[in-house]
């Protein structure tokens, strides 16, 4: 087990450890409608590892915020079919990661171009083939495609927006920089002030920092809530409001100003941090209530990562691990 591995790694290393990350107000495998011709599915990411879902209605297609892992996307297609007769012609990479791009490969064979900000495809080329086969030891769904490595996106842009409209709606795609990962992308819908957030915002203690730019993640956050916002369909938990915008950007600062000051009281990384078997599973940093939302079974691994960004000077992501 390791806090280096894609999302379903965490998680089965944490089940190893018999924690769990559950939310009461949690509603897995569910589809509901956000707007008119916007629906929201969340993913069972507990039992499953799957990301959530955002259905967008075009005029004579559909576009599909995260291709999921291979499972969560044919799930996702059956709840689709209920819904709208439509294609689906677009399904947007939030980031590389395999419970948000796996699935490529069941979108492109279905006809659908798969979009995402450059560094996404950058980001694949970084770290594959070797998180795909660690993927496949362990998840049927990637190990039944027979593939050697991860499908990049289709269609990559480079600029800060990309926009597809065609009269009935406009669906921005927006890169506000590092957070996440470093192709952290967003899909806003300003008619109805929907915004998408993938990984870069989540609505739980879900916030997986390996990849992470964990001191300019606040910054990411900022930049997404100064777009008019009203609801926010978030990579992992419930939807919620702006408070889920504010709450991220609150918690990524508490994170590494506590750490920091930490640090500068003396605090060495085995002071913070508890390990078990090479993975942390305990901590002695306290965050205020006002972000508890955001704090739990991985705080151990946001502590150490933290810890490793500040003394390194530089990305967690650009870390090796």
């Amino acid at each position: 087990m390791t806090q280096r591995r894609v999302w379903a790694g965490v998680f089965a290393g944490l089940a190893a450890l018999g924690l769990a990350v559950t939310q009461s107000d949690a509603k897995p495998d569910t589809m509901e409608q956000a707007a008119p011709g916007v629906w929201f599915r969340e993913g069972d990411v507990q039992d499953k590892g799957h990301c959530n879902n955002v259905v967008i209605e075009m005029k004579d297609y559909l576009i599909v915020v995260d291709a999921n892992f291979p499972s969560g996307a044919d799930l996702l297609l059956r709840d689709i079919r209920k819904l709208s007769k439509k294609p689906v012609k677009y399904v947007f990479d939030t980031h590389h990661h395999g419970d948000h791009a796996y699935g490529n490969p069941v979108w492109t064979k279905l006809g659908a171009t798969t979009l995402a900000y450059v560094g996404v495809a950058e980001e694949m080329k970084r770290y594959e083939p070797k998180r795909w086969r660690e993927a496949a030891e362990t998840r049927e769904d990637v190990r039944k495609l027979k593939l050697a490595t991860a499908e990049p996106p289709r269609q990559t842009f480079n600029k800060p927006m990309f926009v597809l409209e065609d009269g009935n709606r406009r669906v921005e795609f927006h890169y506000f920089g590092w957070a996440h990962t470093r192709g952290d992308g967003f899909a806003y819908l300003p008619k109805e002030k929907i915004i998408c957030t993938g990984d870069a915002v989540t609505n739980g203690p879900y916030n997986f920092t390996a990849d992470g730019n964990i001191g300019n993640w606040p910054s990411v956050v900022a930049k997404a809530a100064a777009l008019d916002v009203v609801q926010v369909l978030p990579g992992h938990g419930p939807k919620g409001g702006r408070e889920v915008l504010s709450g991220e950007e609150a918690f990524m600062r508490q994170l590494r100003s506590g750490v920091d000051r930490a640090m500068k009281s003396g605090k060495k990384l085995n002071d913070l941090v508890t390990m078990k078997g090479g993975a942390p599973v305990a901590t002695t940093l306290k965050l205020p209530d006002s972000v508890k939302n955001w704090v739990g079974p991985f705080l151990p691994v946001q502590v150490k990562d933290t810890f490793e960004e500040i003394s390194q000077g530089k990305p967690h992501g650009d870390i090796p691990h």
